[in-house]
């Protein structure tokens, strides 16, 4: 057998191999010497890269080229010798972000502070308002983020709702799964498909117990189509960077309200004529969603 040139998605790294699936099956590879020469500012390749590989004799392979990526989802790695940008995921297509409507209660501010980071990072965010049946009306607690552009789906493992809705939102997306402990995210995989759940868990506990384990990062490919990436750590993502004048940039209902506020500095806390605050006052922003706004713009969790 000659080696030979094909292309790939990669679907798992760990420890500098990563499985790479392609249409001569799956190649485990490692990354040619040449692209790893200089000092790198963030990883080179991961999870969710489409590469090019070429397939040794032997049946390993080796990664010649990383195709440009559409957009990644970067958590900052201070370091000695500078900031170093770990991709969790490149190329998602979608932020899926999984909150229960009870047990346990929905820290909304954790879920305006993932939006941001989706918004910041040009991922489009999907919300799952999970556990439907344990409440009278889930859109009394999710309903505020439908009128802003984001989609919720409702769903509830114990009666089925909502679970064919969210499989068809994942069907042949690359999807980057994210909430806190809990909410019913692994039961929800294993409804779309069995099995999935505890294999996504596997990876997600592995990932979380701490900096001395082997860490590994994956794709699970859906049945007919499609992958889901539990990408764990949202809390500390990619804030690090952002100015206070920035934040309402990140949110959908004060974007095109700021530039009538009579002063281009404001703050949307004191100032006359701010239109942000007036928004508020006559119910166009929910008082949650400012309140949330003002904690993220003065850096407060």
């Amino acid at each position: 057998m000659t080696d030979s040139f094909t292309r790939g998605l990669i679907i798992k790294a760990q420890s500098g191999f990563f499985t790479v699936e392609t249409g001569l099956g799956l190649i485990v590879c490692q990354l040619r010497g040449k692209l790893k020469q200089g000092r790198a500012a963030g990883d080179i390749a991961a999870i969710g890269d489409r590469v090019g590989i070429t397939v040794l004799a032997d049946g390993s392979g080796v990664i010649e080229e990383v195709e440009k990526r559409k957009q990644a989802i970067v958590r900052l790695d201070p370091r000695p010798q500078g900031e170093y940008q770990q991709v969790l995921l490149a190329n998602a297509d979608q932020a899926v972000f999984v909150f229960a409507c009870a047990h346990p209660k929905p820290k909304l501010r954790m879920l305006d502070r993932f939006l941001v980071i989706a918004e910041k990072q040009h991922v489009p965010a999907v919300i799952v308002a999970n556990k439907i049946d344990l409440v009278k009306d889930a859109r009394k607690i999710f309903g505020l983020y439908e009128p802003l552009g984001y989609r919720v789906i409702y769903t509830s493992t114990q009666t089925g709702a909502g679970i064919e809705e969210l499989h068809g939102v994942l069907k042949n997306k690359i999807s980057a799964l994210a909430g806190p402990s809990g909410v019913g995210k692994s039961s929800l995989l294993n409804a779309i498909q069995p099995g999935l759940g505890l294999a996504v868990n596997e990876i997600s506990a592995a990932m979380g117990k701490g900096k001395h384990t082997t860490v590994t990062r994956q794709m699970f490919p859906l049945a007919g189509g499609g992958y889901v990436a539990d990408t764990p750590g949202w809390k500390s993502l990619a804030l690090w960077d952002t100015e206070p004048e920035e934040m309402e940039a990140y949110f959908p209902e004060l974007r095109d309200l700021v530039q009538h506020c009579q002063f281009s500095d404001c703050t949307h806390t004191h100032e006359p004529k701010c239109a942000v605050i007036a928004a508020v006052k006559d119910g166009r922003v929910h008082p949650e969603r400012f309140d949330s706004f003002l904690r993220l713009r003065a850096g407060q969790e």
